[in-house]
């Protein structure tokens, strides 16, 4: 997360801190899968050159703080969260508010000319409902202007809300496979090629039998004001400190962290394994709207300890938690171990759904610190 914007003008009187001071930690998770090129063995998003990732940047409003790398993925660390940049998944997480659907177009001629990519295999985009949607600007003033924005480009787009809408809920905006929709993006003007070629028999026969994949999301808010502290200058000087004295290094063992503490408050930080894993954490700690996030693709049969561990190092009052699995990941059963769920310590689940997908099954729980 970046510091805090000031919403006011020079000419308003408010009563209220919170009116002066705000800033939306809840992120819009995209995430695009490029199909493998049978033309192009050697196609890769990583070929991209970093002077092309900051001008794209530009067009979400966020720029690069820091970089790391291994033989597997590029992990940025972003003023507004992080990008993830593998051979053909691209994942942009941005706060605040930032425009990262403006980057769509920008990003596929960047994959066909530079990557080597002429298609996309899938594509998510995500987020929870905002806390101050009013603040947010164009593409991004309301889920249906988002899923509008991308069915410009998509005729196999379904767009989903998880939840209690007039409460916590989760947005999603996906592709259908098998759904009646065709497998291209559509052309919308003479700047954007289409991405049209069919699978041939390799292609499909390849899909048949994906790569394990899987992504779990913990999102959290109403946050303890003493483990948000933690987070905030005053509290620690630099973010290896904050990293520690929370215990962030724990949640997930051997990973290599990058992290940052902003001035005067707010933390981020991704971690990579050598096997591709990552995770990232972003924090927004001031208490009249706290909110942390937790995500990672790290492969497991049983999340329940990793999320224990999450909410016990963050104690919110309130949590969503979010798992895809794909049906040869580990955690493709993860439906039925978050349904045996039903208290995590002190917090009790208040809402579960599932969604099936033709590759990924998706999985929904809202917790709430009880007697609440």
């Amino acid at each position: 997360m970046a510091e805090s914007e000031d919403i006011s003008n020079s000419s308003s009187n408010s009563s209220s801190r919170e009116d002066m001071h705000f800033f939306e930690g809840v992120e819009k998770l995209l995430e695009i899968w490029f199909a493998p090129n049978p033309a192009n063995k050697n196609a890769d998003l990583r070929k991209i050159p970093r002077p092309m990732w900051d001008a794209l940047l530009k067009t979400v409003r966020c720029e690069i703080i820091s970089f790391t790398r291994n033989d597997q993925i590029d992990a940025y660390v972003l003023s507004e969260s992080s990008m993830f940049v593998s051979k053909r998944r691209w994942i942009l997480k941005t706060c605040g508010t930032t425009t990262p659907l403006q980057c769509f177009e920008p990003l596929l001629r960047l994959a066909s000319e530079i990557a080597g990519y002429s298609e996309i295999e899938d594509l998510f985009y995500s987020r929870k409902n905002y806390k101050r949607p009013e603040l947010q600007v164009s593409p991004h003033r309301g889920f249906e202007e988002e899923v509008a924005f991308l069915d410009s480009f998509f005729d196999d787009g379904r767009a989903y809300s998880l939840g209690a809408i007039n409460r916590d809920c989760w947005h999603l905006y996906t592709l259908s496979r098998g759904g009646g929709g065709s497998n291209k993006i559509l052309k919308r003007n003479n700047h954007v090629h289409q991405l049209h070629h069919e699978h041939d028999a390799q292609m499909i026969e390849a899909s048949m039998q994906p790569d394990p994949d899987q992504t779990i999301e913990i999102l959290m808010t109403e946050l303890d004001p003493k483990v948000m502290a933690i987070f905030t200058k005053d509290e620690c000087s630099t973010a290896k400190e904050a990293t520690q004295k929370s215990g962030i290094h724990r949640l997930i063992p051997g990973m290599i962290i990058d992290d940052y503490l902003f001035d005067p408050c707010g933390y981020s930080m991704n971690g990579i394994s050598k096997n591709g894993c990552y995770m990232t954490i972003h924090i927004t700690p001031e208490p009249e709207f706290s909110y942390v996030s937790f995500e990672s693709n790290v492969a497991s049969s049983d999340y329940g300890e990793l999320i224990e561990r999450v909410i016990r190092t963050f104690h919110p009052g309130k949590f969503i938690v979010t798992v895809f699995a794909n049906k040869t990941s580990m955690a493709a059963n993860a439906n039925r171990e978050i349904e045996h769920l039903g208290t995590i310590d002190q917090w009790k689940r208040r809402d579960i759904q599932y969604s099936r997908f033709a590759s990924y099954d998706l999985t929904y729980a809202q917790y709430c610190k009880y007697p609440s």
